[in-house]
């Protein structure tokens, strides 16, 4: 396949269809953070680099080769967790950019494949207006079916599809993944946690965590935050002290193996797992790319 990858992140797309036996001929990458950039092109030396995704026209693309465009468009202004600007909001209407580079290929190659992945969280109104926009309605899918992560997510492809309800409207028709019941205390490393899953993780997290976790500031800091939000990630030590996710774990709740981001810094990894795609999600929903074909 030749795939156009938009908000490519740390090219979870690449990796998913590495894992489920997809020939990868050429993968276009269109992503501005250095340190995503740096991951992809450690593993995967071959990615044509296209720059920032608003200057789509001036790439040097043989647009009618492309057979799958992904994206997973910012969802800041969706989340819950923002101001929820919805898609009028500087950063996630560039849900509008992937549309009109998705219709540009599809004018030249009508069978092209998408996937576009966006927040659980979305308000209803803006999950109507993307999924008018792109023709399918989307399937909502948790992470914490294959990761010990609880991450709700909209996924709208055409890779498998069928009509459905009075109207025959046109719905993702990805299956639910088999639950693995993997559990939050089965992906630390040492330690031991009192929830069943880990709270999603986000970017922002890794930006508030303490330079020395285990000073009295910090410890009054992660006690708070279980305290007032209930959501801040911790492991607790046998001796009482609270620490943070440590890399490794990071990487397992997303599906990726435990050296995958060794050549990042825990911040840089941190923001790119916690802005990024669960792997063994989007593995799920590429294994019926076979079968479309």
């Amino acid at each position: 396949m030749i795939v156009l990858s938009l908000f490519n992140g740390m090219s979870t797309g690449h990796t998913a269809l590495d894992n489920v036996g997809i020939k990868v001929d050429k993968y276009y990458s269109s992503e501005i953070k250095p340190a995503a950039i740096k991951l992809t092109q450690h593993h995967y030396p071959d990615t044509i680099q296209l720059g920032n995704v608003t200057k789509w026209k001036e790439w040097d693309i043989d647009w009618k080769s492309v057979d799958m465009v992904l994206s997973g468009s910012p969802c800041q202004d969706l989340s819950i967790a923002g101001k929820r600007k919805g898609l009028e909001g500087n950063r996630s209407n560039l849900f509008y950019v992937f549309v009109n580079i998705l219709n540009h290929i599809k004018q030249l190659n009508p069978s092209v494949l998408f996937l576009q992945e966006n927040v659980g969280s979305a308000n209803i109104k803006d999950i109507g207006i993307m999924s008018r926009a792109l023709g399918v309605y989307p399937v909502r899918i948790n992470s914490k079916l294959v990761t010990a992560q609880l991450r709700d997510r909209y996924y709208w492809s055409n890779i498998k599809t069928a009509q459905d309800g009075l109207f025959g409207d046109i719905v993702t028709d990805i299956p639910q993944p088999k639950d693995k019941k993997i559990m939050f205390n089965h992906i630390i490393t040492d330690g031991y946690t009192k929830r069943e899953k880990c709270q999603c993780i986000g970017e922002r997290y890794y930006a508030n965590r303490q330079n020395n976790q285990y000073t009295e500031k910090a410890q009054r800091y992660l006690k708070k935050r279980i305290k007032n939000v209930g959501s801040c990630p911790v492991v607790y030590l046998n001796n009482g002290i609270l620490r943070t996710l440590n890399k490794i774990e990071l990487c397992r709740l997303q599906g990726f193996p435990d050296d995958w981001c060794d050549i990042l810094s825990y911040r840089e990894a941190g923001s790119l797992l916690g802005d990024g795609w669960t792997l063994p999600i989007i593995e799920h929903i590429f294994s019926y790319i076979k079968e479309s074909k």
